[in-house]
């Protein structure tokens, strides 16, 4: 099989953006939020599904991972028929979905990949066995945008979860020198009340000076169910589209902001609630 990166052309300027991840039968996270995000930041979306789960804004009730052989049928009949240019990656579920996503980034090769590690639910609970994180921080040398919370950045670090935005940015700093990789550290779940996200990447060359900071005012709302989905969809449409990376930060971080300020007007379920992905189009 011919590598994509060989081949690749941009003869459209919709970015055509594979997600990897599992179901949200609420449809607020996961396969979904990814579509949403996509299509709002102005991409075509794709997907492969790695697990299905039935849940609510409320929870998690069970999770149903089909079997690696298939995910490898879904993602080679996307890339054997449509020119990817870009790739969100986000719950892989255990180490033999890791490993066929791992062994398809080697063959097809996308220009631009993501990864969305899905490791630590925001209640702290691990949602991986051992086997599954370190095949997850394995597939971390293969993107080229990692996007942690603070707790799945602990993970990547090997370090209890940062307390501070200053130890949130080392451990950030040194992710990215083990993976080669720009890290995207989102300071959500940090105490401030101006919530920074920052661009860091060790080597210099990927962003300029290192660091790249975007700041807004916390937006008080329950309705966060499938925040780190959205915002790292919609990171990896605007690379497809040509953005750099700290112009793509700069666009997907306002919009997120615009879409918990009116995720009231969706009045979906009874938990934690979805984003308006659709803000801008429907006010």
């Amino acid at each position: 099989m011919t590598t994509q990166t060989a081949v690749h052309e941009r003869i459209t300027d919709i970015p055509r953006v594979l997600t990897i991840a599992g179901s949200d039968s609420s449809g607020g996270a996961g396969i979904e939020a990814d579509l949403k995000s996509i299509a709002a930041q102005g991409g075509y979306g794709m997907a492969a599904i790695t697990a299905l789960t039935a849940q609510n804004t409320q929870g998690v009730r069970s999770v149903h991972i089909p079997p690696a052989s298939f995910l490898t049928e879904q993602l080679d009949a996307v890339s054997d028929d449509v020119v990817i240019d870009a790739v969100k990656i986000g719950m892989l579920g255990d180490a033999a979905i890791v490993a066929a996503v791992s062994a398809w980034l080697d063959r097809v090769q996308p220009p631009h990949v993501v990864l969305d590690p899905v490791m630590v639910a925001t209640s702290g609970d691990r949602l991986l066995d051992a086997a599954a994180e370190s095949s997850v921080l394995a597939l971390a040398h293969q993107a080229r945008v990692i996007t942690p919370n603070v707790p799945e950045l602990g993970v990547l670090a090997n370090a209890p979860a940062a307390q501070s935005w200053n130890e949130a940015l080392a451990q950030a700093n040194a992710v990215s020198a083990s993976t080669n990789a720009v890290v995207l550290l989102k300071g959500g779940h940090l105490p401030d009340e101006i919530v920074r996200d920052a661009l860091v990447d060790a080597s210099g060359t990927r962003v300029p000076g290192g660091v790249f900071e975007v700041d807004s005012p916390r937006v008080h709302t329950k309705n966060t169910h499938g925040t780190g989905c959205t915002l790292s969809s919609a990171l990896a449409t605007r690379l497809g589209a040509g953005d750099d990376l700290p112009q793509a930060l700069s666009t997907v971080k306002a919009w997120l902001a615009r879409a918990l300020q009116s995720s009231d007007r969706l009045q979906v379920g009874h938990g934690h609630g979805p984003v308006n992905h659709f803000v801008d189009l429907w006010g």
